[in-house]
């Protein structure tokens, strides 16, 4: 099947590279993404990848620390995974780019759209770390920010519940899953599909968002092929 997708945005959470272990990284589970990610690749996709930081800190549970400092904490923890992440497509001999928001030479390029653009055009894979690199934005809104720099077809967001419910599904049985939602039905429900400022960026630029579950990291290439998969909001 052909991919209904050429450039794809995969926003990655850092809770599902730690496969429910809660702290750190499952490298089994980090090669076991990565293997979709090549399979994806070898079907002539163009695929970037922002990627948060969670399984290692989160800036707003900084307690009392200044915010500015605890969410540049949080880059930092985005380009563990960063590095983690190429390691593993180096592995499966996919050709693979780190670039970082805040200028880490000896371990990154720093980010440069064109480049970014021009490494995806040579089929290499370009993972986006330090979220925007300013505090007080998340990686979902980084996620955004780079669909609309590069031209993406769709923003991928691969999480630990396979599509967006009315409720907390893991608290609420009876929630009702959406097969289909508007920005506009995100926005007014309050649904957390992503944070409201990300939702409003690819509302105005005209992205979707495809939310499905990672435990299963086949559904990566369900996706990228246009099979029923999660909840698109467009």
């Amino acid at each position: 099947m052909e991919p209904v997708y050429k450039k794809v945005l995969l926003k990655l959470s850092g809770e599902a590279l730690a496969a429910g272990k809660g702290f750190g990284l499952d490298f089994d589970k980090v090669l076991e993404v990565c293997k979709s990610v090549k399979e994806v690749v070898d079907m002539g996709v163009e695929v970037a990848i922002v990627v948060g930081g969670g399984n290692f800190w989160r800036g707003r549970e900084g307690g009392g620390m200044d915010r500015t400092r605890a969410d540049h904490m949080g880059m930092l923890a985005t380009v563990i995974n960063s590095l983690a992440l190429a390691d593993a497509l180096e592995q499966l001999d996919v050709p693979v780019r780190v670039q970082t928001a805040i200028e880490m030479k000896e371990i990154a390029e720093k980010y440069i759209r064109n480049k970014a653009v021009r490494h995806l055009e040579k089929g290499r894979v370009v993972i986006f770390g330090c979220g925007t690199g300013n505090p007080f934005f998340t990686t979902d809104t980084a996620a955004a920010l780079r669909a609309a720099e590069i031209d993406a077809d769709v923003i991928f967001k691969a999480t630990n519940v396979d599509g967006v419910y009315d409720s907390d599904p893991k608290i609420n049985k009876n929630a009702k899953k959406f097969d289909e939602l508007s920005f506009i039905d995100v926005l007014n429900k309050g649904l957390h599909v992503m944070d409201s400022t990300a939702a409003s960026l690819c509302m105005d630029n005209n992205i979707p968002i495809l939310v499905f579950n990672l435990n299963d990291p086949n559904n990566i290439v369900k996706a990228v092929k246009g099979e029923k998969n999660g909840t698109i909001v467009k």
